[in-house]
């Protein structure tokens, strides 16, 4: 038995056949406007009360403030309110006529506040209405009325809406005028189709340069912060990768120096027992591990070419030449020693040198010929800074540099890592002042 199979083809140029640019150009054009004009038209979209924070209300306070925040809707209901006079007044009927027409005028432009989409639809059924109803025929094919309620339709909609929309409903304006005339071409009266097309352009343009320059600014303001932040934790990790390599110096000096004492401590007492060579054992044993273990961790933020340096980290003690330096620079400052000197840890030192070094260098950059104070506290629970400066003279040839608060930045990392305090601001003289304390653990007995 033998089987035939049946083949279907499809007739070239039918399913597979590329759509045009033009085709595609009217069928993306036509589903925008059932997504702007026809899709959900009538859905409930509020419009939002004005920010409290504004430039306008901010400045009020109590009762006005909460009323000012309602401006939009009272000015939309103003608008509404006098597109109802002239409707009433311009119908050209009386009684019962005249009040449909004012009513026609009025409710599109109302409606605008919770269904702005659904009010134009609205105004054009309005208008189409109120010609019907009225017996004045001296404007066509908007009264007087209905053509300022649906000036303010399109504007309110545009400003609610996106430009898109209001490209559309200007064109949907212009369409059902042509109609109207087309419709009414033999009549005797005065056409407003044009002006209506003109004022409504304008009206249109304008809103979307306000949309295209809104935009445009929270765009800018948002890639402002962006770079704004990335500035900022790039700075911070920056200031973390060198102070965690000073720190790297500091502790890896100081364990060297245990492991090394650790070793050579047994040779220097004769006979030591074997407990004390055991413990001193143990003692470089554990040294060795931490350094290790603290090069592994702290080694990786070096840079592939940094050079550990071969002379010590500053210290308070060669303060001296960094004031002399700063001086030579044309920064008139002085220094005041209070309490009673003493040697702190080298973190501490190497700290307070360094928020020493870029207060003045923030007093040189921003404040020039200005002078500065260096005020260093030795007290019982650590070491006290004040770094302070006065307002640069009036009349100043040398302008201050401009910065991003780098510095400040690095002094507060510097301190949270010793757990200290700092607070820095404007003085009262129109200065500015660094004061930070720095916590030292007091030394113990067996220390002393």
């Amino acid at each position: 038995m033998t089987e035939t199979t049946h083949m279907q083809t499809t007739p070239p140029g039918a399913a597979a056949r590329p759509r045009s640019p033009e085709f595609r150009l009217v069928a993306d054009a036509l589903r925008g406007l059932r997504q702007d004009l026809f899709h959900d038209a009538f859905a409930y979209v509020p419009l939002p009360r004005k920010r409290v924070h504004g430039r306008l209300t901010r400045r009020l306070g109590g009762r006005p403030r909460e009323y000012a925040t309602w401006t939009p809707h009272m000015l939309v209901a103003a608008l509404g309110a006098v597109a109802m006079l002239n409707g009433f007044w311009g119908s050209g009927s009386g009684g019962g006529a005249s009040l449909l027409c004012g009513l026609l005028a009025l409710v599109p432009v109302l409606l605008t506040l919770a269904r702005p989409v659904g009010a134009f639809w609205l105004s054009l059924a309005a208008t189409a209405v109120t010609s019907i109803v009225s017996s004045s025929w001296a404007d066509w094919p908007w009264l007087p009325g209905s053509f300022l309620a649906h000036l303010v339709v399109l504007t309110v909609v545009a400003v609610r809406t996106r430009p898109r929309t209001a490209a559309w409903m200007w064109a949907l304006t212009a369409g059902y005028g042509f109609i109207v005339e087309s419709i009414h071409s033999g009549g005797q009266y005065n056409t407003n189709l044009g002006p209506m097309l003109v004022l409504s352009a304008i009206s249109l343009l304008a809103v979307t340069v306000w949309h295209i320059r809104r935009d445009a600014v929270q765009e800018v303001t948002a890639q402002q912060t962006v770079t704004a932040h990335e500035r900022s934790r790039r700075t911070l990790l920056e200031e973390r990768t060198t102070i965690a390599r000073e720190l790297h110096d500091v502790v890896a000096h100081h364990m060297s120096v245990v492991a090394i004492q650790a070793e050579a401590a047994p040779y220097r007492v004769e006979n030591p027992p074997p407990e004390l060579e055991k413990a001193f054992a143990t003692i470089r044993e554990n040294a060795v591990a931490a350094l290790t273990e603290l090069r592994r961790v702290l080694g990786v933020v070096r840079a592939e070419d940094y050079e550990a340096p071969e002379a010590p980290q500053p210290t308070l003690a060669e303060l001296d030449a960094l004031l002399a330096n700063v001086r030579e620079a044309g920064l008139d400052v002085e220094k005041v020693v209070t309490g009673a000197v003493r040697e702190l840890p080298q973190g501490v030192e190497l700290s307070a040198y360094r928020i020493v070094q870029e207060a003045l260098s923030n007093t040189l950059r921003h404040a020039p010929g200005a002078s500065a104070r260096v005020e260093i506290g030795y007290v019982l629970g650590g070491l006290g800074l004040r770094i302070v400066n006065g307002p640069p003279p009036a009349p100043n040839l040398v302008k201050p540099s401009p910065g991003a608060g780098h510095g400040i930045t690095g002094m507060r990392e510097r301190v949270s890592m010793l757990s200290g305090e700092m607070t820095a601001g404007t003085a009262e003289d129109g200065g500015y002042e660094v004061a930070v304390f720095l916590p030292v653990a007091a030394a113990s007995d067996g220390e002393a």
